[in-house]
């Protein structure tokens, strides 16, 4: 990974390189808990954690959970626990240690020297997960850019040997200074080029979204926390084929497959990248193109995996997020997924009664997917009116407004006009009020 190669992470020799690449990379995880994470939130982020390493192919040999009351800015813990960790991730006989929580580059140097180790946070381990499954040109790029983004602020300490090495004279930069400029205006040229390569990416994508507008087929985006089955769920509810895992952040490329919705109704489906706690912020930045479908979307159909534990707090992220990328006063459709997982029928009564309207389904099953694909054609009508229109060609404007935001159920000409019959959004009645016949 460049990430990786660029920061000089691993200081091992080459036979235990080798011996590594015979066996998965063992991981030591530190769980951080504060004042503002509890211990039963950071129990379960600890739990996160694990999931995203193995996501990552990392072999888990162990944890230590750290109550962090002052924060000591060489370490993040005190030295205390510092050595403890340590002592440790090594009797485990771990390649590295994995924090879950977000460390300054001067911290992660610090780590590395005092353990020998690979040091990395939940940061840089999202990160390299989405590196791992980028498989569109937009989904590269966007991944790339939150590396480098990630990147720059870590480059001193890679160099901070070299700057004293022998080579520089007084008033000239040394040899690690210089290294370091390069690299430094070598990844800030790059991260141009690909801001620059994104405005091309979006603008084909903004292409693609206004000719599905002019279709007047309506749109739902796929959200949720991820490894929550929305892949599976698109693939059920459009008889689709999309890449579905048992794993976090399986996808990250939007799809887009049609869906059969009421009498000869058609709605366009898009899956989307999963959220989860804690996300790197650069990724979010980096990632808005795609989370874009969830923000202009007509529907939201929000899937939560019922059998999960923090299925609530999954919720609540999902939320956060929503509202950060503008797609928070959607419309939208709860399904409570993976509902054959529950043993005791009153687990999901309860969430169902927390949340109103929402439903319980199994995409494995099939159990409650004719009900939500009843509830998203009900919807995506709420609020519509059933009207026919006369609007006269001085006025043709107003025809394709009527394509884009109605759902249109026929059309037909007068000598200086066009008839349309169709479903009008309320937000729309008063404006086409004088032209009702």
């Amino acid at each position: 990974m460049y990430l990786t190669k660029l920061l000089g992470y691993s200081r091992r020799t080459m036979s235990e390189l080798l011996e590594t690449a015979l066996r998965p990379e063992r991981s030591w995880l530190v769980g951080i808990q504060t004042d503002k994470v509890g211990k039963h939130e950071a129990e379960s982020l600890l739990g996160e954690l694990g999931s995203l390493a193995a996501t990552l192919g990392l072999e888990v040999v162990g944890s230590t959970p750290v109550r962090v009351r002052e924060r000591n800015p060489a370490l993040f813990v005190g030295t205390g626990k510092a050595d403890e960790v340590v002592a440790s991730a090594k009797a485990a006989l771990a390649d590295s240690i994995l924090f879950d929580h977000v460390l300054s580059p001067v911290q992660q140097r610090n780590w590395e020297e005092l353990s020998g180790l690979s040091v990395f946070d939940r940061a840089e381990l999202i990160i390299r997960i989405f590196a791992g499954r980028a498989l569109t040109k937009e989904a590269g790029l966007q991944v790339e850019l939150a590396e480098l983004e990630y990147a720059i602020p870590r480059l001193s300490h890679s160099y901070s040997a070299l700057s004293r090495q022998r080579g520089g004279r007084y008033g000239n930069k040394g040899k690690g200074e210089q290294k370091l400029e390069l690299d430094r205006r070598g990844i800030e040229r790059r991260i141009h080029e690909i801001k620059e390569e994104m405005k091309t990416v979006r603008k084909s994508r903004d292409t693609q979204r206004k000719r599905r507008e002019k279709t007047a087929v309506p749109r739902a985006a796929v959200v949720g926390y991820t490894n929550a089955g929305k892949s599976s769920l698109l693939n059920a509810l459009s008889k689709a084929a999309v890449l579905a895992e048992d794993k976090l952040f399986a996808t990250l490329d939007p799809t887009t497959r049609r869906m059969s919705v009421g009498k000869g109704g058609t709605l366009l489906l898009t899956d989307t990248v999963g959220f989860v706690r804690n996300l790197p912020h650069g990724l979010i930045e980096a990632f808005k193109a795609t989370l874009e479908e969830a923000a202009t979307a007509d529907l939201l159909v929000e899937v939560a995996d019922v059998s999960d534990p923090e299925c609530e707090r999954h919720l609540v992220t999902t939320a956060s997020v929503l509202r950060e990328i503008g797609a928070g006063e959607v419309p939208r459709v709860l399904a409570f997924n993976k509902a054959d997982l529950v043993e005791e029928p009153s687990v999901i009564a309860d969430f169902l009664a927390r949340h109103p309207g929402a439903l319980a389904i199994s995409v494995r099953t099939g159990a409650g997917l004719p009900e939500l694909a009843v509830a998203i054609e009900a919807a995506l009508t709420a609020g519509d009116g059933r009207v026919r229109v006369r609007v006269p060609d001085t006025d043709y404007a107003l025809v394709a407004l009527l394509h884009r935001e109605a759902q249109v159920l026929s059309e037909t000409r007068e000598d200086d006009a066009t008839v349309i019959e169709c479903l009008l959004p309320q937000k729309f009645a008063d404006r086409f009020r004088s032209f009702q016949v």
